[in-house]
C-alpha cells in the first residue's frame, strides 16, 4: 500500500529526501521493535498486549521504510542512460543478494551475544547509511520541479507496464510458495531435527543468494542480450528450479534447485526493473518504481497462504504450483516487447 504512495511523492519532492525518510523510519522502527522485545524478556510486557504492540510498530515501520526502495530505484533511473539501465538495476539487485548472503552470517554471530543484538545492529547499520546518504548522495537540481512535473496516478493496469508488473508479482508468488515451505520439506524429506533443519534451510537460501549475486554482477554486466531475453531465460531457470525442489531426494539436488532459483531471479528481476523504467517517461519514474516495489509484498501475502494449504495435501504441491506460475509467466513474456518510451 505504501510503496506506490512514496514513489509518487518522490516525483514531487525529489529522491534523496524520500530515501532518507525510509532509512530513518527503518532505524527508529527497528529500535522500537527491539525495545518492545527487550521489555518482554525482562517481564514488563507479555501476552496479547505485547503481540498487538509488536504488530503495530512493525506495521508502521514497514509503511515508512517502504519509501527507500522506490525512491532509490527512481534515483538510479534518473542518473543512467537507457543503454545502461539493465546493468545498473542488476547492481542494485546484487546489493540485495549480498545483504541476503551476509545478513544471516552476521546475525548468527551476534546472536551469541544476545538474541536481540542482530536487531539493534541492523538499526545502527541503517542509521550509518542514512548519515552517509545525507552527506554524500548528490541531491536533485533546484529546478527539478519544472523539469519533471508529476503525472496523474499510475495504475497496475497501465498497458505500458502491466505485463512486467504481473510477471514481478508472479515471480515472488512462486518464490514465496517455495521459500515458506522449504524448511518443512527439508525436515520431512530428510528426517532432521529443528537445529539441523534451520542450518540446512539457511544454507539452501544462501546458495540461491550467491548465484543471484554472481549472475547480476557478472553475466548481466557482460552479456549483450535484450531485456525480454533475460526475463525468458530467468523464467526457464525458475521452472527447472521449482521442479528440482519439488522432487528432491537428497540435499545436493535441493542445492542445485536453489542455484537455479538464484540464477532465475538474478536474470529476470533487473530486466523487469529496467523494462518498467524505460516504458514510462522521466516524470513517472517514482510512480512506476513504487508499483514495482509493491510487487514482492503482493507475492509474499498470497504465496504463503496458498503454499501452506497445498503443502497439507502433498509435500510437492507447493513447488509444483510455482512451476505452473513460472510456466504461465513464460507464456505471457514470450511475445515481443512493445515499444518503450525511452528505449
Amino acid at each position: 500500500v505504501a510503496s506506490p504512495l512514496w514513489g509518487r511523492y518522490s516525483d514531487r519532492v525529489g529522491r534523496k529526501p524520500v530515501i532518507l525518510i525510509g532509512l530513518t523510519g527503518y532505524t527508529l522502527g527497528m529500535v522500537l521493535f527491539a525495545s518492545l522485545l527487550q521489555a518482554a524478556l525482562i517481564g514488563l510486557l507479555g501476552g496479547l498486549t505485547l503481540y498487538l504492540l509488536l504488530l503495530l510498530f512493525r506495521g508502521l515501520q514497514a509503511a515508512v521504510m517502504a519509501a527507500s526502495s522506490p525512491a532509490g530505484t527512481a534515483y538510479a533511473a534518473d542518473h543512467t542512460s537507457p543503454a545502461q539501465r539493465t546493468r545498473v538495476m542488476a547492481r542494485i539487485g546484487a546489493s540485495h543478494s549480498l545483504g541476503t548472503i551476509l545478513g544471516p552470517a552476521i546475525s548468527g554471530a551476534l546472536a551469541t551475544i544476545s538474541l536481540l543484538a542482530p536487531l539493534f545492529f541492523a538499526s545502527l547499520l541503517t542509521a550509518a547509511v542514512a548519515f552517509y546518504v545525507a552527506l554524500r548522495l548528490p541531491g536533485e537540481p533546484r529546478d527539478r520541479g519544472q523539469l519533471h512535473r508529476p503525472q496523474g496516478r499510475m495504475k497496475y493496469t497501465d498497458p505500458r507496464v502491466v505485463r512486467y508488473l504481473a510477471t514481478a508479482v508472479g515471480l515472488f508468488l512462486g518464490f514465496a510458495s517455495i521459500q515458506q515451505t522449504l524448511g518443512f520439506s527439508i525436515q520431512d524429506q530428510m528426517n532432521l531435527g529443528g537445529i539441523e533443519t534451520a542450518q540446512r534451510t539457511g544454507g539452501a537460501l544462501m546458495v540461491s543468494a550467491i548465484f543471484a549475486f554472481s549472475v547480476q554482477m557478472v553475466l548481466i554486466q557482460r552479456l549483450n542480450l535484450s531485456r525480454d531475453t533475460f526475463i525468458r531465460l530467468g523464467l526457464i531457470a525458475l521452472i527447472i528450479a521449482s521442479l528440482l525442489v519439488a522432487n528432491f531426494s537428497n540435499y545436493l539436488q535441493l542445492l542445485m534447485g536453489m542455484a537455479f532459483m538464484g540464477t532465475g531471479f538474478g536474470l529476470a528481476l533487473p530486466s523487469i526493473s529496467a523494462s518498467t523504467s524505460l516504458a514510462v517517461s522521466p516524470e513517472e519514474q517514482g510512480a512506476v518504481a513504487g508499483l514495482l516495489a509493491s510487487c514482492p509484498a503482493i507475492g509474499f501475502v498470497a504465496g504463503p497462504l496458498l503454499a501452506g494449504f497445498l503443502y497439507q495435501l502433498d509435500g510437492s504441491y507447493s513447488s509444483l504450483f510455482s512451476t505452473v506460475v513460472f510456466s504461465t509467466l513464460l507464456l505471457v513474456m514470450w511475445p515481443s516487447r512493445p515499444r518503450t518510451s525511452q528505449g
